[in-house]
């Protein structure tokens, strides 16, 4: 069935081939690489719904950190002017005047009411209760989205079990990423049981494990755990899932530049070398001694070691102890070597504070900007609309990858550093591409701050690997993480 609209903005032949797939169906997925405009395609589907009288109310959930550009830019930018629109979205603490919004939209007749809201609300009760009353008013002749859907992976999640339930009151169903296994296939289950019941034709989760997942028992000491060793039938998962979805790679349809990888190695301080030589040996006993049993446990050691690496530690009586160190240093190097604006990576508050101030202190106030969990909605939109403006001061985006590595176009960047990796290899492919998408022109250089012989290696040999840390931690294996770095 081919689709023929008057667009607000012109689709990539990709984009119309997703809306293609999609006509027809309640349900849908669009898995789509960061950067291949999967927003754009949402939005003209639910545009082209509304044309055929399908639905006229839309509620889409997005990350805290990102929901808001939907409101601030996506929406202005690809939402057919042809369509009356009310738009309105989630605010916490809520305001008077975005009540009496809310109420105006709620109340409003022959126009698409779009309703935004972030993920992170439906693990409240105010948040749950308002999802509930969307769908319970407008949900038959309405749609649900969620973006980055891999939010409601954990199918144990409060949120999870939320969202699964309110879906089944919309009529429409949609879910966006680029990304849909980011640990392991079992990620899958829970967005596509978002998507309808028995969605992929397992009642449970733990049916969906047995079909999919080789289980293996496993010891440690005096405890037993089961452990997912491999997985099968696999091209069987995939035929299901081209049923309800649409799965699109850049490479396959964007004329992108290409991706440079460099490394900045630098050496520790005597300071730093004692510190983590002793943090090293301390997590080597707990190792030994059995006290170290479980990924988080382990991650947290190595977490530790990473604080040193950045110049500090946070000891467990809650002292700060600074050290020496040649990493703001090698930075500030880069930044001095470097023309056009950039974005600077690290998954520390301390950092990332540290280095917007340092910033500033070099190459002039307001050229640096920091982007992270304290960072107000407004401020965070500020920070967003300044970097993108050719003609702004502000050159550096100074952010934790967690916080502001999804949803973001960052496009004026040509220059990535990661100050701090983040052990997430899903957080680590997300921030890398929030300049690599639509929109970028020039080639981008990705740099890691390494330092020799130490965690460091380990992690971005790990990252440019395509290996997600947190699921090689366990057992025998976390001793490698551990150890001293020969190399």
């Amino acid at each position: 069935m081919k689709v023929n609209y008057n667009f607000k903005t012109k689709p990539y032949k990709h984009q119309i081939t997703a809306l293609e797939r999609c006509t027809g169906k309640t349900s849908f997925g669009f898995f789509m690489e960061m950067g291949t405009g999967k927003s754009k395609v949402l939005l003209d589907d639910i545009a082209r719904l509304y044309t055929e009288d399908q639905i006229d109310f839309a509620l889409i959930i997005a990350p805290k950190g990102v929901y808001r550009n939907w409101t601030e830019i996506e929406i202005p930018t690809h939402f057919w002017d042809t369509i009356p629109t009310y738009l309105s979205s989630w605010q916490v603490p809520m305001s008077n005047a975005r009540r009496q919004e809310i109420r105006r939209m709620i109340n409003a007749t022959g126009k698409m009411k779009i309703f935004v809201i972030n993920v992170e609300a439906f693990s409240t009760i105010k948040g749950r209760e308002a999802g509930a009353f969307f769908g319970t008013n407008f949900g038959e002749k309405g749609l649900i989205a969620v973006d980055e859907s891999t939010a409601i992976k954990n199918h144990k999640a409060k949120r999870t079990k939320a969202l699964i339930k309110l879906s089944r009151l919309f009529k429409y169903k949609r879910i966006l990423t680029g990304s849909p296994v980011t640990n392991t296939p079992m990620d899958l289950y829970s967005q596509c049981e978002f998507l309808g019941e028995n969605m992929l034709g397992f009642s449970s989760y733990y049916a969906f494990q047995a079909r999919y997942a080789v289980l293996q028992n496993i010891k440690m000491g005096l405890k037993s755990f089961q452990k997912i060793v491999g997985f099968r039938y696999l091209d069987e998962l995939t035929r299901k899932l081209d049923e309800f979805s649409y799965r699109v790679l850049k490479q396959d349809c964007l004329d992108l530049p290409e991706k440079t990888f460099i490394s900045r190695r630098i050496e520790m301080s005597k300071g730093q070398s004692d510190m983590y030589k002793k943090i090293q040996k301390q997590a080597m006993i707990m190792f030994d001694n059995g006290e170290l049993v479980t990924a988080p446990a382990v991650i947290t050691q190595m977490l530790r070691l990473q604080q040193i690496l950045s110049g500090y530690l946070n000891t467990d009586d809650g002292e700060l102890i600074e050290f020496p160190t040649q990493r703001l240093d090698a930075l500030l190097d880069i930044c001095d070597e470097t023309s056009g604006k950039m974005i600077i990576w690290s998954r520390f508050r301390y950092d990332i504070i540290n280095i917007t101030k340092q910033l500033n202190k070099t190459f002039g106030e307001g050229t640096a900007d920091s982007f992270f969990g304290d960072t107000t909605e407004d401020k965070r939109q500020e920070v967003i609309r300044d970097f993108q403006s050719p003609t702004s001061d502000l050159r550096f985006f100074v952010g934790n990858p967690a916080t502001a590595g999804r949803g973001l176009t960052l496009t004026e960047a040509k220059t990535v550093v990661y100050y701090t990796n983040d052990f997430n290899l899903d957080t680590r492919s997300q921030s890398e591409d929030r300049c690599h998408r639509i929109g970028q022109k020039n080639s981008v250089t990705y740099i890691d701050l390494i330092c020799e012989k130490t965690i460091d290696e380990k992690i971005v040999e790990a990252l440019r690997g395509k290996i997600n840390i947190s699921a090689q931690v366990l057992g025998e294996n976390a001793r490698k993480w551990l150890e001293i770095n020969k190399t």
